[in-house]
């Protein structure tokens, strides 16, 4: 079997070593975000609330 390495010996041509690293430097900032609560549910969820709210109202007009 050949060296697949090169004269340079960390030559990763795939570029995989790298990413790796920067997944292990992105994971804990990931799991603070994860941790934190739901920010973004929260919002959804005022969103829905205030669509229902006005299709409701748009409802109620429509009919008196």
């Amino acid at each position: 079997m050949a060296n697949t390495q090169g004269p340079q010996g960390n030559h990763d041509p795939a570029g995989s070593t790298q990413m790796f690293r920067a997944f292990v430097d992105e994971a804990p900032q990931g799991r603070q975000a994860a941790a934190s609560g739901g920010g973004p549910r929260i919002g959804l969820i005022v969103g829905i609330v205030v669509a229902v709210a006005i299709v409701a109202a748009v409802a109620w007009l429509a009919l008196k």
